[in-house]
């Protein structure tokens, strides 16, 4: 087990649906780390920006940007999560891929398609939780609309890290800050979101925020709101130990049965 977990944020603008040009900057980021981290986590759709026409995008999970993910874990010696568009089985899935350093991968598809956008309309939805059991951690990452859905991520499995990666826009951005704060005290666990910045070609303007809030509720990152920008923040399991034997409050959650 490892006591400490370092993360790096990466929020970042994105180019259209443009997967090439996408991985030629997420790697530009990605090699400007120079210390040792454990997880780096990118938005969104990082490859595409947020799109609704995943006919024109969709890769395979043999595609190129799978596989970018997989050689950059591997030559990187880190684990590396966001979601991308993926067809599968001739359906469309907004789906969040984590690679270990061993090039291991494990896949999230978004419960809570964003119907607002008509996400629902093109993109099947997913049904499972999925929990990453990684150096002695559990982490529990899902996708941008899903922060608005307490039941979905209640902490039932005592999961150490909540990750929300999004694309989420200016005009609804104080949803976002406080949510994010929310799902952490609430769940007594980090909460950590990716946002990217930037406009989009519907002209969708997004504002990045992107943080990671302790068990608390204490905001613990200093990222520059709506600037591209790499930040490493170093999480702490004697932390969660420490509040939870302390409070006990998970102690007293409520039981319940989610029906799919």
């Amino acid at each position: 087990m490892q006591e400490e977990l370092k993360v790096a944020i990466v929020q970042s603008d994105l180019v259209w649906e443009n997967a090439a040009q996408n991985r030629i900057n997420f790697t530009k980021k990605i090699n400007s780390i120079v210390e040792k981290v454990d997880l780096v986590i990118l938005p969104e759709m990082f490859s595409t920006g947020f799109t609704m026409h995943p006919e024109n995008v969709a890769e395979t999970m043999q595609g190129e940007t799978v596989q970018w993910m997989k050689q950059t874990a591997l030559e990187k010696g880190i684990a590396i999560t966001g979601s991308l568009v993926i067809e599968d089985n001739k359906n469309y899935y907004n789906r969040l891929v984590f690679v270990d350093p061993d090039g291991s991968i494990e896949t999230y598809d978004k419960r809570h398609t964003f119907t607002l956008a008509g996400e629902d309309k093109v993109y099947t939805a997913g049904n499972s939780k999925l929990l990453v059991f990684y150096k002695g951690w559990i982490v529990c990452p899902m996708i941008c609309y899903d922060l608005r859905f307490p039941v979905w991520a209640r902490n039932v499995e005592n999961y150490d890290l909540l990750i929300y990666v999004a694309n989420w826009p200016k005009p609804r951005i104080a949803a976002w800050d406080a949510l994010l704060k929310a799902r952490a005290i609430e769940n007594m666990s980090y909460c950590l979101g990716v946002n990217r910045v930037g406009n989009d070609i519907n002209n969708y303007e997004y504002s990045g925020h992107s943080a990671v809030y302790d068990v608390l509720g204490s905001k613990i990152s200093s990222i520059s709101n709506d600037t591209e920008q790499i930040e490493l923040i170093t999480l702490s399991k004697s932390h969660i130990k420490k509040y939870r034997e302390k409070l006990q409050f998970l102690e007293d959650r409520d039981a319940f049965t989610l029906i799919p």
